[in-house]
């Protein structure tokens, strides 16, 4: 049914990608989302040594037999390094992974022009998360097959030129050549079918596969995921030259209180810690960390299989194409 540039490059069903979700997106989440047509997603950072990131890789490669992505966060971090970043681009060019999706600094600036050449010659496909089309425009020039139009909407750290999803992809579409994935804001098979109509190749979604039964998260997130609706998530971490987009909760509160009073990095960065999230994913507490999620928390209802899901967006996606279709005369 689904024939863009995206099922095309990488042979898969569906043109649906599963998003860099820190310490969730492990192997087994990733082989159900590729397993169920769709591509997942193996999260760098939640590995700190080779060793353990390449184990990962291979985990997952006994686990399905499908293309997945590795995703790799080129920002500032207290536990990742520059280092740790040489090292995941070296191990995927020697594991040829499918595909990577970079996020924040470009990677010629990180690691030079050779790290791209050698992703190149390994056969590794590329394509780096970006909010603007300055950005994507370098992303074409350095050589790689796609980007992501993010969104103002989506959870994680959306550019601070909140531009929103539908405007961005649109933009990016008209002033590329390469692919186009649609990110922020998209739940559902409307959202995948609104995307294709914008010229987009596919979409990404992160929220939206938290709430699944493969998603390794205690369920009371889950829940109230459910629960929570499109006007319960708050920017934050704009005073830190960080933006980033949340479940609205009491350390939210907490932060948005202290960036309020000009309060500085080391008052925020306790609150903002990975290991804190880590330990809310698992204890099932909304409010001990900032949970990162979109605006597409309105849309989640119920929590299916990834398969469900992706077979449920796929008919979705058909009936509002062939609506848009009869609107339009045809």
């Amino acid at each position: 049914m689904f024939k863009t540039a995206i099922t095309e490059m990488f042979g898969v069903k569906y043109p649906i990608i599963c998003g860099a979700m820190m310490w969730l997106c492990k192997p087994k989440m990733c082989a159900a989302v590729s397993n169920a047509g769709g591509i997942g997603n193996l999260t760098a950072a939640n590995y700190e040594t080779a060793d353990e990131f390449r184990a990962a890789i291979r985990e997952t490669r006994k686990l399905t037999d499908k293309p997945f992505f590795i995703a790799i966060t080129l920002l500032p971090s207290m536990r990742i390094t520059p280092e740790h970043h040489k090292m995941y681009v070296r191990i995927c060019a020697e594991e040829k992974v499918d595909g990577i999706e970079f996020s924040g600094t470009p990677l010629d600036k990180v690691a030079g022009m050779e790290a791209v050449e050698l992703l190149k010659n390994a056969g590794v496909r590329m394509f780096h998360k970006v909010g603007a089309v300055r950005h994507a425009l370098h992303a074409q020039k350095i050589g790689f097959d796609g980007v992501y139009a993010a969104g103002i909407e989506e959870g994680g750290h959306p550019l601070n030129d909140d531009v929103t999803t539908m405007v961005l992809t649109r933009k990016m579409v008209s002033s590329l050549k390469i692919s186009v994935v649609s990110v922020g804001g998209i739940a559902d098979g409307s959202g995948l079918a609104a995307a294709l109509a914008l010229g987009a190749d596919g979409v990404m979604m992160a929220s939206r596969f938290i709430a699944t039964k493969e998603c390794e998260v205690h369920d009371n997130i889950k829940q109230e995921l459910i629960r929570r609706q499109e006007f319960d998530t708050v920017i934050y971490g704009k005073s830190i030259g960080l933006q980033g987009r949340g479940l609205k909760s009491k350390v939210l509160e907490e932060v948005l209180a202290i960036e309020a009073r000009h309060g500085g990095f080391e008052e925020l960065i306790p609150l903002l810690s990975g290991q804190k999230v880590k330990e809310a994913w698992e204890t099932g507490d909304v409010d001990y960390a900032p949970l990162m999620v979109g605006q597409s928390i309105g849309l989640i209802n119920d929590i299916p299989t990834c398969a469900e899901l992706m077979e449920r967006m796929a008919a979705e996606a058909k009936e509002h194409s062939a609506r848009a279709a009869k609107l339009c005369g045809n």
